[in-house]
């Protein structure tokens, strides 16, 4: 009897550790992720601040930093200082008024480096936004990945298009990439997944890397415009720059959720 009444205590006090020790592991990890995610935006506004808090711009060539081997225009070179520190830079994506402000990354050796990597090559749980391994200038449609990370960073501004009301504020996404600045007025919104090799008649929107090709050009446009979730009047043709947005979406086993936009006549 003793016996038993002795052993409760010791059981009480057992279990009193464990959660204590639960809740100080919870609330280390909690600690760490907001320190990396402080540490990354950081990182990112220290990016901004060397392009200009207004994002990317226009700036006369004479008083523009020299940069030899960046492949730039002359008259544009806000990425100047930027590409000379990495050259996998190939861009930058801005949504205004949003906090999707962010450089994007190419590497077609190695297509998801930037995944979990910082800018400047450190690890980094939000990585940097890249552009797709098959994708080169003038393939007709830039598909860009990024995170949909839970603090609202990163790509997760996109799904706010499920909303048509958003999108009415939002019709514009400005991508330059290093050599010249672009202006895109969205086309259309959807939602999608990627899906397994087995799965026949599906839209693999992230296929499309080269529209070169009228009739694949066509193809995708006319899949886009069927899963679009509203009408926004826009339309592309044949010629046309287009530009591709693709995070996480949650509402089915690995769902997307896509952008797609159309590069505005210069």
């Amino acid at each position: 009897m003793s016996r038993k009444t002795g052993g409760r205590p010791r059981l009480r006090a057992l279990l009193g550790a464990c959660c204590l020790l639960l809740v100080c592991v919870s609330a280390y990890q909690i600690l760490s992720q907001l320190v990396r995610e402080k540490r990354d935006a950081e990182a990112f506004q220290a990016l901004i601040d060397q392009i200009g808090q207004d994002g990317p711009a226009v700036t006369p060539g004479p008083t523009a930093p020299a940069a030899s081997a960046a492949p730039e225009p002359e008259g544009f070179h806000r990425y100047d200082v930027l590409y000379g520190q990495n050259h996998d830079l190939f861009g930058w994506i801005r949504i205004d008024e949003t906090a999707l402000n962010y450089p994007v990354m190419h590497t077609p050796d190695d297509p998801e480096r930037y995944l979990r990597r910082a800018f400047d090559g450190t690890y980094s749980v939000s990585g940097v936004p890249f552009l797709d391994g098959d994708c080169y200038e003038g393939c007709g449609n830039y598909i860009v990945y990024g995170h949909h990370m839970k603090n609202g960073s990163m790509f997760a501004t996109l799904s706010d298009y499920a909303d048509e009301a958003f999108w009415r504020a939002h019709p514009t996404v400005h991508f330059d990439t290093v050599a010249q600045p672009g202006e895109y007025e969205v086309l259309a919104a959807f939602y999608a997944k990627a899906h397994t090799v087995d799965e026949t008649d599906v839209f693999r929107y992230y296929n499309y890397t080269d529209l070169t090709g009228e009739a694949v050009f066509d193809d995708y446009l006319r899949q886009v415009r069927a899963a679009a979730l509203y009408d926004t009047g826009v339309t592309a043709e044949y010629g046309d720059q287009l530009l591709t947005l693709s995070t996480c979406s949650y509402h089915t086993a690995d769902g997307r959720f896509v952008v797609v936009a159309r590069q505005k006549p210069t």
